[in-house]
């Protein structure tokens, strides 16, 4: 049982999307167009750079300009570059980094909704505990065909290097996995052994589907 009182995090503006669904330590670019999310955009840049992601429920088209049912679960990122464009479209790269539960949404003045989160901790592991499924993930990532594509490479250099093993296993999750509702299950997963263990059989079932790119480069150059 945790000790202590969970950290709140008290105003959060919130990006919600239907297909797409963000893991701590992974990359996101942004294309931002709306004009409610150049608002948000704008006002996250002079404040603390951060968004949350969320994940809209199902049904949410007839009430996505208001306020759709979205995932309790959500993938706090912080902006580490941006781009304004002149017409005031922004480029953004987010890069996830906390896991927080959806307390209550704030009534605001803004156009975008805006929420008080509860930071999840996740359940206290050692890396010997991940070897077994670390191990798993290396000899994927050793495959020969795997082995030739870039992101592949990518993947095994970093089972090679002292990143945790629950971070790759998030980062591999957010690049590999294609299911939105099973990378919302991994998002909402306290236990990290039980995560990490999802995620290598995951990346295993998923294995012609992971090669797949490098067999259309190889169509690419006849």
């Amino acid at each position: 049982m945790q000790s202590g009182a969970a950290q709140i995090l008290p105003a959060i503006p919130l990006f919600p999307l239907p297909n797409l669904v963000l893991m701590p330590k992974a990359i996101l670019p942004l294309h931002i167009f709306e004009q409610r999310y150049r608002d948000m955009t704008r006002d996250a840049l002079i404040s603390k750079r951060q968004i949350g992601m969320a994940l809209l429920k199902s049904g949410w088209e007839k009430q996505y300009h208001g306020k759709a049912a979205i995932d309790p679960i959500i993938c706090v990122g912080t902006i580490l570059t941006h781009e304004q464009l002149p017409d005031g479209r922004y480029n953004l790269l987010l890069q996830g980094h906390t896991r927080a539960r959806l307390v209550r949404e704030l009534k605001t003045e803004t156009l975008y909704r805006v929420a008080e989160l509860e930071v999840i901790e996740s359940q206290p592991v050692v890396e010997i505990d991940l070897t077994a499924d670390r191990g798993r993930m290396i000899e994927l990532f050793a495959n020969a065909s795997l082995a030739r594509t870039s992101i592949g490479q990518q993947f095994a250099k970093l089972l090679q290097s002292t990143m945790p093993t629950q971070e790759v296993a998030d980062l591999a999750a957010f690049t590999f996995i294609e299911d939105v509702n099973i990378k919302q299950e991994l998002l909402a997963e306290t236990d990290v052994c039980r995560r990490v263990r999802r995620v290598a059989q995951l990346l295993a079932s998923l294995r012609p589907m992971v090669i797949t790119p490098v067999q259309k480069e190889k169509a690419g150059e006849n």
